[in-house]
Order: C-alpha cells, then sequence, then structure tokens
C-alpha cells in the first residue's frame, strides 16, 4: 500500500468518525457558544470559533467575534491543526507562506494571530479545531496558554461526545412525538416523568402540566384509589399481573369527560427503584364502532370481560380436546344493595372496578366472563384438580376483602363461589355450568363468602326443588291454588272483626297442601309475584262476595310476599284492586314480614306509605321472630302488631315468652297499634293475654284457615248490631 493510499484511508476514517457525531451543518447550540465566549474573554482576544473540518469545507459550529457559517478547507487555518497533536500558533499570519494568502487574512477580518487546539475523539481522530484568532500581532503565546486551550477543546469534545449519546434518546423522544401511540412513564413516587405529543392531545394537557405531576390527572376519580394502590403495590416490590398484558379501562380528559382506552403496561428497574410505563390508545372510535359486535360476538361491554356466550364457545373448544378443566361461578354478596340505595350508575362502576381486579389477581391462563347481572364465570384450562379449583376459588375470595373505592364510595362485598369439574361432574357445556351453578346455590345457603366444590346430591335437592316450582307454574295456571280464610277475634268479647287470608295448594294427587310443604319453593320462584297478586285479587273478590251477601263488614289480612313491594307497582295494583271490586280501603289490611324491612330500601317504604295514604291498614306480621330493629316501627307507617305464636305457645310454661309478650303488648299500645296474638289455643292462653292487654288474637281455638263458605257462618248476620269500626 502506497503512503498516499494510507493518507486516503486515514481520512475516509476521519470523515467517518466525524459523521458519526451528526454535527456538521447543525445549526447553533449554547453549550459550544459558551465555550467559545469564555476562551475570547479568557486569552483577550476578539474571535474564537469551535469549527469541523469536512471533506471539501470548513463548517463553524461556533462562533464568538464575527458571524461566519463555513469557508473551504483550504482556505483554513485548522486544516493544517487537525494535522498535528499539538495547538498550532500563528504569530502573524501575514508573515507565514501557509496564510499569507488566505481570503481571511488578505481581507475581511484580517486575521493576523491565530492558536488552534485540535478536536481529538476517543478514537484519536482530529475531528476539528477549538481556535481563538485576532487582528493584532501577538508575539508569544505561552506553553500555559497552550494547556488551557488544549484543555478548552477537550471540553468541546466532551460535549459532542455527551451530544451524540443524546442521539438516540433524542431520536426516541422524536419518534415517541410523531407515533399516534400515547406514552406515559411514571416514577416511583407515581408521578408522570414523561409523556409524548400524543398523549397530551389525547388527555388534552400541556406537557408542563403533565410532567411531574401525579397519575391521578388521567384517572376518573372513582378509580383513583384502586389505580394508587395498585401503584404503591408494585413500587413496593410486588408483582403485577397486568404486566405483558392488553386491558381496556377508563380514561379522564383535562375537561373532565371520560373515555375507552386501551392499555398495555411496562414495569422496570432501575437505579431509582421500579419504573412503570404504558403504552395508551384511545378506543373511542372501535367502542363505538365495535360496540353491537363485540356484545353479540364475545366481550360484556361492561366489564371489557368476555361475555357468556364467549365463554360457552371457549368451554366447548377445551371439553372438544378431550382435556380436563374447572369451572367456577360466582355471584356478589350485598351487590343488589348497591344498585338499590346508590343506583345502577354506581353499580355499574362497581362492576367495572371488580372486571379490573379480577384478571390482575387470578392466573394469566383463566378465563374471566360476567354473565351478567353480577354473575361471574371462571375457566381454568388442563386441570381437573380440585386442589387447583379451590385454590383459584380462593384467590377470587381474598380479592373481595380489600374494600372498592368506587365514586367516593366505599364498597365491602363478598362473593359466594361453587364449582365444577370436568370430566368428573359433566361432560358438555350446560351440564358443568349447571353443576357448578349448583355448587353456587349451596355455597350462598352457607352464608355467602365461602366455596363450594359439586356433589351429585346437590343436583338432587335443587332439581327436586325446580320440579316443585314448575309444579306451582301448573298449578296456578290450572286454578289449583286456593284461599281458606282463619278468623280473628276481639279477645274481650269473642266477635270475629276479621279474617287472615291464607294459599292453600289443591294438589291432584297430594291433596290439600298447607303453605310450608310449597312456600319455600315459591318464594325463591320467578312466579312470587304473580302468585302473590292472585292472592291479592282472590280476596278482594271474597269482601266483594261477602258484602253482597249482606255480611257485616269484615277486615281482609292478605300477606305479600316480598318481590310483591320491591315490583314498584304495589300501590297502583292496590288501587286497581279497591276500584274493581267497590271496596272500603279501612277494611283492607296487608300484612308484612321483616324480610320486606331488612331490606330498608326507599322503594319499599314509599309503597308502604301510598297504601297507608289510601287508607290501607298495615300489620306488621310475626315481630320478634326475626331480626326487624325497633326502628322499622317507627319508619313504617304501621296499623297493626301481631305477635307470633312462638311466644303464645310457651306463654304460661316460660316466664322469658311471658316477659317479651308483656312487652311486645306494652310497645305497640305506647305506639298506638292494635295488637293481635297469632297461635292461641286454649282458654288459659286467651286469659293471660287479656290480662296483658292484648286486643285481639287468632288461632285453633277461634278456627283453623276455612273455606270461605264455612268462615262466613261465623259472622254475625245482623249489620247494624255487629258492625265493627276499624281504625
Amino acid at each position: 500500500m502506497s503512503y498516499a493510499d494510507s493518507i486516503d484511508i486515514a481520512e475516509r476514517r476521519r470523515l467517518d468518525a466525524l459523521a458519526n457525531y451528526r454535527i456538521a451543518g447543525s445549526g447553533p447550540e449554547n453549550r459550544f457558544d459558551r465555550i467559545c465566549r469564555f476562551a475570547s474573554e479568557l486569552f483577550s482576544t476578539r474571535m474564537a470559533f469551535v469549527t469541523l473540518i469536512e471533506e471539501d469545507r470548513q463548517w463553524f459550529k461556533a462562533c464568538s467575534g464575527l458571524d461566519i457559517e463555513e469557508t473551504d478547507r483550504s482556505e483554513s487555518f485548522c486544516d493544517h491543526t487537525i494535522r498535528t497533536d499539538d495547538v498550532l500558533v500563528v504569530s502573524d499570519a501575514r508573515l507565514d507562506a501557509r496564510f499569507s494568502s488566505l481570503p481571511i487574512v488578505s481581507g475581511e477580518p484580517f486575521i493576523r494571530f491565530y492558536a488552534g487546539a485540535p478536536l481529538i475523539s476517543p478514537d484519536g481522530f482530529r475531528l476539528g479545531a477549538l481556535c481563538i484568532a485576532d487582528t493584532q500581532v501577538r508575539e508569544s503565546f505561552s506553553e500555559r496558554e497552550r494547556r488551557t486551550l488544549a484543555g478548552l477543546a477537550a471540553m468541546v469534545m466532551e460535549h459532542m461526545e455527551l451530544r451524540r449519546e443524546g442521539i438516540p434518546q433524542a431520536t426516541a423522544a422524536n419518534f415517541a412525538d410523531a407515533t399516534d401511540l400515547s406514552l406515559i412513564t411514571v416514577d416511583p413516587t407515581g408521578r408522570v416523568e414523561f409523556v409524548n405529543q400524543a398523549a397530551l392531545d389525547m388527555f388534552g394537557f400541556g406537557r408542563e402540566e403533565m410532567v411531574g405531576g401525579p397519575l391521578d390527572l388521567i384517572v376518573p376519580e372513582r378509580f383513583r384509589a384502586a389505580h394508587n394502590a395498585g401503584l404503591a403495590r408494585v413500587a413496593a416490590g410486588g408483582s403485577s399481573m397486568l404486566k405483558g398484558k392488553t386491558v381496556e379501562i377508563s380514561a379522564c380528559r383535562k375537561d373532565g369527560t371520560e373515555f375507552p382506552v386501551e392499555m398495555a403496561l411496562s414495569i422496570w428497574h432501575d437505579q431509582r427503584g421500579v419504573g412503570v410505563g404504558a403504552i395508551i390508545k384511545d378506543i373511542s372510535e372501535r367502542r363505538d364502532r365495535d360496540a353491537r359486535l363485540l356484545r353479540l360476538a364475545s366481550q360484556d361491554t361492561l366489564t371489557g370481560l368476555c361475555n357468556r356466550h364467549r365463554f360457552e364457545d371457549l368451554l366447548r373448544e377445551e371439553l372438544a380436546r378431550n382435556r380436563p378443566l374447572a369451572v367456577l361461578l360466582f355471584d356478589l354478596d350485598g351487590f343488589k344493595d348497591v344498585n338499590d340505595r346508590l343506583g345502577h350508575g354506581i353499580g355499574d362502576s362497581l362492576l367495572q372496578a371488580i372486571g379490573v381486579r379480577l384478571p390482575a389477581v387470578l392466573d394469566r391462563n383463566v378465563t374471566v366472563s360476567r354473565f351478567g347481572g353480577d354473575e361471574f364465570a371462571i375457566l381454568i384450562p388442563g386441570t381437573g384438580d380440585p386442589l387447583v379449583a379451590q385454590k383459584t376459588a380462593n384467590a377470587v375470595i381474598e380479592a373481595f376483602k380489600i374494600p372498592f373505592e368506587v365514586a367516593g364510595h366505599t364498597f365491602r362485598i363478598g362473593a359466594s363461589v361453587g364449582f365444577s369439574l370436568a370430566p368428573n361432574h359433566g361432560s358438555d357445556s350446560e351440564e358443568l355450568i349447571a353443576s357448578a351453578d349448583f355448587a353456587l346455590y349451596r355455597a350462598k345457603q352457607a352464608g355467602g363468602r365461602v366455596v363450594r366444590m359439586f356433589e351429585q346430591s346437590m343436583r338432587n335437592e335443587t332439581l327436586a326443588k325446580r320440579m316443585l316450582r314448575d309444579e306451582l307454574l301448573r298449578a296456578l295456571n290450572k286454578n289449583e291454588l286456593v284461599l281458606h280464610y282463619q278468623p280473628q277475634v276481639t279477645l274481650d268479647t269473642g266477635e270475629v272483626f276479621g279474617v287472615e287470608a291464607l294459599i292453600r295448594w289443591q294438589h291432584p294427587e297430594r291433596g290439600l297442601l298447607s303453605p310450608a310443604a310449597f312456600l319455600p319453593a315459591l318464594e325463591q320462584s320467578s312466579i312470587a309475584l304473580d302468585v302473590g297478586f292472585w292472592v291479592l285479587d282472590q280476596a278482594g273478590r271474597q269482601m266483594a262476595a261477602w258484602d253482597a251477601a249482606g255480611y257485616p263488614p269484615i277486615k281482609m289480612g292478605i300477606n305479600l310476599f316480598p318481590a310483591q313491594v320491591r315490583a314498584g307497582d304495589l300501590a297502583r295494583s292496590v288501587v286497581d284492586l279497591i276500584a274493581r271490586y267497590a271496596l272500603d280501603p279501612h277494611f283492607l289490611e296487608i300484612e308484612i314480614t321483616e324480610t320486606v324491612t331488612l331490606n330498608d330500601d326507599d322503594q319499599s317504604l314509599e309503597s308502604i306509605q301510598a297504601l297507608r295514604e289510601l287508607g290501607v291498614g298495615i300489620a306488621f306480621d310475626d315481630f320478634g321472630t326475626g331480626y326487624a330493629s325497633l326502628g322499622s316501627l317507627q319508619r313504617y307507617p304501621l296499623t297493626t302488631l301481631k305477635i307470633d305464636m312462638g311466644f303464645v305457645r310457651d306463654l304460661l310454661t316460660k316466664p322469658r315468652d311471658a316477659a317479651i309478650t308483656r312487652a311486645l303488648i306494652a310497645l305497640s299500645r305506647e305506639l298506638g297499634l292494635k295488637t293481635i296474638a297469632e297461635g292461641i289455643e286454649t282458654e288459659e292462653q286467651e286469659a293471660a293475654l287479656r290480662l296483658m292487654g292484648c286486643e285481639a288474637g287468632q288461632g285453633y281455638r277461634y278456627g283453623k284457615a276455612m273455606p270461605a263458605d264455612e268462615v262466613a257462618q261465623l259472622f254475625v248476620q245482623s249489620v247494624e248490631k255487629q258492625r265493627i269500626r276499624i281504625k
């Protein structure tokens, strides 16, 4: 290789090294300008420059004392400077043959003195120079001054290195600002550290508003507590099941409007601790466009979880592979109270919070589905091990032990879980889901917030109840249900002043059945509402029939199912009943139980108050046997208090029962209520109750519940003599 060839190769490497800095031809930068000004002041020269020597030109990256951008390389001092390791000093350029003919020497700015130190890269390439110049000759430039100028040149080189190292970050930042995806990172304290332009545009904030601010800026208020708790857990070294997953959540713009986003979370560790970043995409248009398709095909639109249709498809696919699996069903204990007290909007927000929490606490391979309402399902593929299913079920129970903070409310709700296993508990999707449902029913029977695995006995018991409910529906349609009436008497006179209508079932095979044989199944059935309003109609019809037959006005007590009170149209139904049969509402008394008052919701109270305003009496049935509070007696507009037969039965043998009965009678009298004791069977019981101040009673002493024509024989025929004024 010739000397000329080696020189050419070395120059090419030098030019490549310069190109790697991406600095030649770039605009002014303050850090280089400051060094130039400092050099000019330090050496008391008119001019100072940072120059870069390209193939054919000299580029002035920074200037002090002269505004110049470039010269031909051949017309520069610095081309000579980069050929040596030393500081090049020219005391008088006009006397130096190398430079005397340069335009900047013979013409403006008439440079006479020049000193330049090469900019040497860590690889040893000389890329340019830091130089000073003046129009005055300078005879001496000391060794100390040379070292100082070389030191400043090294400082320029350090800044060039920092600049080059920052290029990838700058490129990444430019890329981040150019992408349509919104990028956000937060530090371990939960404050926004980086945000790109797309995120700023999406959320409507300025960069200075977001950077350094809390992540709460973009989180809807009702979800902030949950988000902050999750971030704190990760910052403390905990894991997040959301890492690497893409989830759909709600976000909040600066103006307070909420919109759906798709978020992919990343977590890393550096010298400061844990870093968290998210790629966020506004999916409003996609959600709007695909809402119907998603709803029908695979996704629950409220929570973002898969829907029942998709769940059953996945379940069938797993079964087709002959793989073991587990199906868990669970619903929420206490969720109905949220909807009743705060409305469905808050209830929906709570369900959304649940939809975010559940996937985060369960293994990635499971599928979580919302079937509807507050009912959820989980599919665990690849295992029929009851211990694995039990572990997942326990994780669900544990997840609900942490309160939910939603819309300024704290909710402590629980979950009841039932599960089934394939192939042990079913061979197809319907059978497995039904088996899990049987187990869930047993879990709720146990008081809720527990887990139950399916057993065959559950199916047999539940099927028997379902068969009974089916029979009851047929009984209603075939007029097999009848009303019997038990007389109510005034204890002082023995006169019948009213009756209580009681339902019976004239079963075609089992004969006449009392309520104990079918009422529990009926109350849990969807036809409870229909049967309840049938009872109301039949009782009203019988009142009208007795009135038409000339009997004295008799008070009619009618029991309600809780479903009738909750339905919301009870008052209208009673108004229609009164109008249909021309009834005097003062002789109509609706009996409610503790089940109604325990719900204690505004709708139930409004329904009862509306009945009382019509003039209808309100009796509290079986008071003292459950959990109703004394406050219920004040809250509800009652007219009658009925003492349960359980206290009356042992009235004469158990002092405690006698004391409770005496207290109830006194309480009823103080509240201005009529008192009726139930279950009176003997003359001694009647006498004791009369001495305690009890006004009225019913029980076998006066007659069992009997058909309408039989109980009518007990009525006194003379309307004038026996008319009872019901207050």
